[in-house]
């Protein structure tokens, strides 16, 4: 795989950059393997039905999952434009959000292999201000809770 470049993330973009303490591979899993995504995927008091989820990791296929908290039912309907396991997907998505509909959002993700780590590289949008500051704190506690499964704690 060469490894490919982003675009430049604009202000319209939420730009996460982490590392995980886990093989790439394994990383990827959490991505694409239902069980795995519906542990850790949504922000703290979100939780993920792992019969909502859906993942057909080639492109084409489906991305789709439901989540939930005590307000509601917030699904997310996607389809994925490219899967080059386990280095980079890229998924266009909607979304119904407790604060409205978000509908064309793009998301990239690339995986860089570090031997037992892997450095994750996230680029999603474009969204309106709001929108994008409350999509990166989502993704920083999902990515929170995603460290905590990997350290064998609880999310």
């Amino acid at each position: 795989m060469t490894d490919r470049m982003l675009p430049d993330a604009t202000e319209r973009d939420v730009h996460i950059s982490r590392t995980f303490d886990a093989p790439i591979a394994l990383v990827w899993r959490f991505w694409t393997d239902p069980a795995l995504l519906a542990q850790w995927f949504g922000p703290h008091g979100i939780a993920v039905d792992p019969a909502t989820v859906t993942v057909e990791a080639s492109a084409g296929g489906a991305w789709n999952l439901a989540m939930h908290d005590d307000h509601g039912v917030y699904p997310i309907a996607a389809t994925i434009v490219e899967a080059d396991e386990p280095h980079y997907l890229e998924i266009l998505m909607s979304a119904q959000t407790e604060h409205g509909t978000l509908e064309d959002v793009l998301l990239r993700i690339q995986f860089h292999d570090h031997g037992e780590r892997t450095r994750m590289t996230l680029l999603q949008g474009p969204f309106t201000p709001g929108d994008r500051d409350l999509t990166e704190n989502g993704w920083l506690e999902s990515f929170d809770k995603l460290d905590a499964i990997i350290a064998g704690g609880t999310a």
